[in-house]
């Protein structure tokens, strides 16, 4: 297995690998990284709109591809030049490219912008570019990423400081394995090196990478000699951080480091590892061919990019640098119909006794493998069929390769759930609950890819023919449980809630499910029963709230990691949303379990009562009053004077200002104050905290409980104005 590759500045290459005999280091001299230049992208394809792709024969290199040749022959980042035939797309046949050795990792990028540069514009198509290095090392050596099952367990350390510390301030307070490293930034330092001494970590998880830097500048500051994390003196900083924006949503990338030798995950910068854990990690890797470091910051576009990538490479199709192909032609009346995504039905508001929720498994992966969906079988040009309804695209009889990639995921995860129900053993259950959470992520996106303006293989015919599948399986399957016998209440792109018709005589629920199953070759799965489902209506207005809702699962069934204690599955509302007090959160789920117990909102504004009774008195610690919001702009950016502006603005005047896309954390402690008075931060000292504010938002969510029974906000205000506490026990809290 693949541990981490090191790149270094002469052009060489260290590997090292953990092996039956442990761990193995590599240097690979000689390693020259490759890339590809092909046709331009009026050449690939025909007349028909892009449809039908017939780019001209030929023997051996363009006469532009000669030129580029010997632009390019001689060239310091140039280690070598020469003609090989590959496929440039899944529809075009071998033909002859140019192949570009570069005399190191960093001279490719270099070289594919000098080939953008030279002859007139897009007159060359570049290919194998912007892969990841480790990623690309692997593939291009054919070394594994994936351990071996006779090769021992990964050893791991945890390395964590606080959130709203900085500095070696941050280092007194750091954590080793959840134990205290000691009092001083000094002996924090000795402890990391003793730790690392002792362990000889494989994987080292820190709480953010700049805890690398950090610990070496506190070793030369402190002049704790020979100090290292790596299995080899240094560390090397691969990115500097970077604020990004990706569907109107701007996000943070923190800067990233690599040790020699060991694995370097950071908790602040990782969507798989939160997600799946180690083990599920381990088993994507194997899964994917993604070194484990390189998986440990990925997307989960860019993990799906790599399994592409993988199929693509053993169909001999080389990745392209740019998503060139383009969108083909489409009647305004077309456009009209594809231009919509999957379909929703308007939830019933109010409370639903014994409620039944339906789950197409795997939906849209199973639409593109059931149906062949991929960017060379939709609108292929070959076939003159109407398969895509409301569309009338034809799908192409050929085996579409995007099916290939998914089918063993889907086919993968079902085994791994299969497993789960038969398994006895709660260590053997946690493993499988990674590798199948691990999974679930790919497929979950691979839909949206589709239509990802950059994806290497993506292509906006496939997103659109995956929704007009998706909106006419939801249609049928409403028709089919409605003439069973059943009242749909909800559904929305791949779920379905449905609840006994009154006055109705109902098939069973699992031989109406098994025929939808049957009828669409997609597995309706009864997900869960409840007790009850209350469907919230929308903020100042009637109609149901698409997304937000809560019930009380049977008591037979098991909840779910995002449930509360006592199975109340919660969708939308404040509890679930990041950016709530964990105070406001308590006060939810309290108020929810006595909206189980009762269905009163009289007895929702009782509990919530005493929790403000509390809120007044001055009870509740200021760490669960703790905003979380992340922010989109420097402070200087914005034109309103929110609360988020004033926590930015006095982090700045702390000197720990954010970069846009990072997470602010503050308390409320005057909202009606001016700058940045009105907020403290959480590692200053707070005397006091609003009461008015933190009322409001405790109000909203108890709101958010009984809206659903037809009491708003001013329904909770006035009986809370009325109430009095009738006894002790119920002013100290007690139920």
């Amino acid at each position: 297995m693949v541990l981490t590759v090191d790149f270094r500045s002469s052009g060489d290459v260290v590997r090292w690998a953990l092996t039956n005999d442990g761990i193995t280091r590599t240097v690979h001299e000689e390693y020259t990284p490759t890339l590809f230049v092909g046709d331009a992208v009026r050449d690939l394809y025909g007349r028909r709109g892009g449809q039908t792709p017939t780019p001209p024969d030929r023997d051996g290199l363009s006469e532009s591809l000669t030129e580029l040749r010997a632009f390019l022959a001689g060239q310091d980042a140039v280690a070598d030049v020469r003609c090989e035939f590959h496929r440039q797309t899944f529809r075009t046949e071998q033909r002859p490219l140019l192949r570009i050795d570069a005399t190191s990792i960093d001279a490719v990028r270099r070289i594919a912008r000098r080939v953008q540069q030279f002859n007139r514009p897009a007159e060359y198509t570049c290919y194998n570019v912007d892969l990841t290095r480790q990623f690309r090392y692997c593939l291009e050596t054919k070394a594994p990423a994936s351990p071996d099952r006779s090769i021992r367990s990964l050893r791991t350390l945890a390395l964590s400081i606080p959130a709203h510390k900085s500095g070696f301030e941050a280092l007194s307070h750091l954590m080793i394995d959840g134990e205290s490293a000691g009092p001083t930034p000094e002996a924090a330092v000795n402890a990391v090196a003793s730790a690392v001494g002792e362990n000889d970590p494989d994987v080292i998880v820190v709480s953010t990478a700049e805890l690398t830097p950090l610990l070496f500048d506190a070793a030369d500051t402190h002049k704790v000699r020979n100090f290292e994390l790596g299995r080899e003196p240094g560390y090397t900083k691969l990115t500097g951080e970077c604020s990004y924006t990706s569907y109107g949503q701007v996000g943070h990338s923190p800067a990233r480091y690599t040790l020699p030798g060991r694995v370097v995950i950071d908790e602040s910068n990782t969507f798989f590892y939160h997600e799946a854990g180690l083990p599920g990690c381990l088993n994507l890797v194997d899964r994917v061919g993604l070194p484990l470091e390189e998986l440990g910051w990925a997307s989960i576009g860019r993990v799906l990019t790599a399994l592409q990538v993988s199929a693509a490479r053993d169909r001999d199709v080389l990745v392209p640098w740019h998503a060139w192909r383009p969108e083909l032609f489409k009647s305004a009346a077309t456009l009209d119909a594809a231009d919509r995504g999957g379909t929703t039905f308007a939830p019933a508001v109010g409370v639903h006794e014994n409620v039944h929720e339906l789950d197409f498994a795997s939906l849209y992966p199973n639409i593109i493998r059931t149906r062949n969906i991929s960017p060379e079988t939709v609108r292929c040009g070959c076939c003159e069929s109407d398969d895509v309804p409301g569309l009338g695209y034809s799908i192409c009889d050929s085996d579409g390769y995007l099916p290939t990639v998914l089918g063993p995921l889907i086919d993968a995860r079902s085994r791994i759930k299969d497993q789960m129900e038969k398994t006895t053993d709660d260590a053997e259950r946690d493993q499988l609950k990674s590798a199948s959470s691990a999974i679930k992520w790919i497929l979950v996106s691979c839909f949206g890819y589709q239509g990802f303006s950059n994806a290497k293989f993506g292509r906006i015919e496939c997103h659109e023919a995956i929704n007009a599948f998706a909106r006419e399986i939801l249609l049928d399957a409403k028709t089919a449980l409605e003439d069973a016998g059943w009242r749909v209440l909800h559904g929305i792109v791949d779920s379905i809630w449905v609840t006994p018709a009154p006055d109705r005589d109902q098939r069973p629920l699992a031989t109406v499910a098994a025929e939808i199953s049957a009828d669409t070759d997609i597995t309706l799965e009864h997900e869960s029963v409840f007790d009850w489902v209350a469907f919230c209506p929308m903020r100042n207005g009637e109609s149901g709230a698409l997304t937000r809702y809560f019930g009380k699962r049977r008591q037979d069934e098991e909840p779910s990691a995002d449930e509360i204690g006592d199975a109340i599955k919660m969708r939308g509302i404040e509890a679930r949303q990041r950016s709530t007090p964990p105070w406001v959160t308590t006060v939810q789920e309290d108020v929810l379990r006595v909206f189980d117990a009762t269905r009163s909102p009289e007895a929702v504004c009782d509990v919530l009562h005493r929790h403000l009774t509390a809120l007044r008195r001055g009870d509740v610690a200021t760490d669960d009053l703790i905003v979380a919001n992340r922010v989109s702009k420097r402070a200087d950016a914005y034109t309103q004077e929110t609360l988020t502006v004033a926590a930015l603005r006095r982090a700045q005047h702390h000197e720990t200002s954010l970069a846009p896309g990072q997470t602010v954390r503050y308390v409320v402690v005057n909202d009606d104050g001016r700058g940045i008075d009105r907020v403290c931060l959480p590692f200053e000292d707070i005397e006091s905290y609003d009461v008015g504010w933190y009322e409001d938002a405790a109000v909203r969510a108890a709101e958010s409980i009984v809206s659903c029974v037809g009491w708003e906000k001013d329904d909770i205000t006035n009986y809370l104005a009325d109430s009095t506490d009738t006894t002790l026990e119920s002013y100290l809290g007690g139920d």
